[in-house]
């Protein structure tokens, strides 16, 4: 590993951009470390906030300790997949999307410009909700306010570009980079956390045991989540001869590579994010919700183990996990436009004749590996649920490990790429 390493610094244009991605990150964690104007740290050291822990942990913290990035790449997430919906149900923006690479940059400006407008609704709610819990220095004003609403779209825009500017001179997708690092930045917190409520006042051979399992779990579902990740079904295709000129094209057999996870961590993120949002509404009010309304937030909460709403509330995860699962596969996968891209350049599927009876084969196929994929999600998002009716409880969820794992599977390919163009042993060789 370490020699692999040395042979990719030996790489200047590599180099040149792991350097530039290192930096970009330290930019990303040095803004988690400032505060908004007019906030009372002290304040927010003791808020029960317990119900933004997913926001918190993909904004590395900055949720709750009300930072510059509080917001982070959440509106710009949210802002990406308002875009791919709508550019279903909009023909304008399919057309657009149609037109190549000057569609996409249309389409991409206007996703940014969605994405302050999100940060602006959002950063407003944020300060609005800081200023009637008393979050806010004595004495505050709505200057305060206007000026913690400004900072915190500025922050989220920083990012975006951050995350933009890491994809197009880094190494790997810059916001996918951000989530995993603000995540990762939180395991020392996590560790803490795990230690106190579990390990300590107990005997030596329950601590181990308690690590012991803890290491296998983990290992299991890393293992488990690269496994998910790589998997991918082979469609076979075949392409007939044909004759340009003096050249024979075609006349090869190929295959349609089909990702069984082929939604990737979105349908987790969403599932989440949903179940998240009540409570990150209310975890900012100075009076809590009573009656039918505290028994909706303790559904939601995906935290509150002692109560029985935890179980409705699991099961109603699990389901929007599958069902996003097949939405955003629905969104990302045309079987018609694979069918007819394959019906203009002479290629077919074995026994499945070209045009609508490819389209039905496809669709079919489709269907069964994101059912598959989807139960892959479930598994790994359900397992801190089960540790914690257990009483194993640990805010480290599947979601964070998902994304982690995801990250750095893509990025090292993409860093293998680059290296066995020059001829040199790739990490994942090593």
């Amino acid at each position: 590993m370490l020699k692999t390493l040395r042979n990719a610094f030996k790489i200047p244009d590599l180099r040149n951009k792991i350097i530039y991605t290192a930096l970009m990150i330290a930019v990303i964690r040095l803004g988690a470390f400032i505060f908004l104007p007019g906030t009372n740290p002290d304040a927010l050291s003791v808020a029960d906030n317990s119900a933004t822990s997913f926001l918190d942990a993909i904004t590395g913290g900055s949720l709750n300790t009300m930072t510059i990035f509080a917001l982070g790449v959440m509106p710009y997430i949210t802002s990406s997949i308002v875009m791919n919906l709508l550019t279903i149900a909009i023909p304008k923006l399919e057309e657009m999307q149609k037109e190549g690479e000057d569609g996409r940059k249309k389409i991409a400006e206007i996703t940014r410009y969605v994405t302050i407008i999100l940060a602006l609704i959002e950063g407003t709610g944020i300060m609005v909700s800081a200023a009637l819990s008393n979050y806010l220095v004595e004495g505050y004003t709505v200057l305060f306010v206007i000026v913690g609403v400004i900072a915190l779209t500025a922050g989220s825009a920083f990012t975006m570009w951050v995350g933009e500017r890491i994809t197009e001179k880094g190494i790997g997708n810059g916001i996918s980079i951000i989530l995993m690092v603000n995540i990762l930045s939180r395991i020392p917190f996590e560790i803490k956390v795990l230690w106190s409520s579990h390990f300590t006042g107990r005997s030596i051979g329950t601590k181990t045991l308690y690590g012991v399992i803890g290491l296998a779990i983990l290992t299991f579902m890393v293992g488990f989540v690269v496994l998910l990740q790589n998997a991918e079904r082979r469609i076979p295709a075949q392409y007939a001869k044909r004759v340009q000129g003096r050249k024979t094209m075609g006349g090869q057999s190929t295959h349609i590579p089909l990702k069984v996870n082929t939604a990737g961590v979105i349908p987790v993120i969403f599932a989440s994010s949903l179940l998240s949002f009540p409570g990150v509404i209310v975890g900012f009010l100075p009076n809590k919700p009573t009656g039918g309304w505290a028994t909706f937030l303790n559904i939601m909460n995906q935290r509150m183990w002692s109560t029985k709403e935890y179980w409705y509330g699991a099961i109603i995860y699990i389901t929007l996990i599958i069902f996003f699962a097949y939405f955003y596969t629905s969104i990302s996968f045309n079987p018609i436009e694979v069918a007819n891209n394959m019906k203009k350049s002479g290629g077919f599927i074995p026994g499945i004749r070209p045009g609508k009876t490819t389209v039905d084969y496809l669709k079919k196929v489709v269907k069964y590996i994101v059912f598959i994929g989807a139960m892959g999600l479930v598994i790994v998002a359900v397992i801190p649920i089960l540790l914690g009716v257990v009483g194993i409880h640990v805010s480290f969820s599947g979601t964070s490990l998902i994304i982690i794992v995801g990250v750095v599977i893509e990025t090292i390919k993409q860093a293998e790429s680059q290296m066995l163009v020059r001829h040199y042993k790739g990490f994942l060789n090593a």
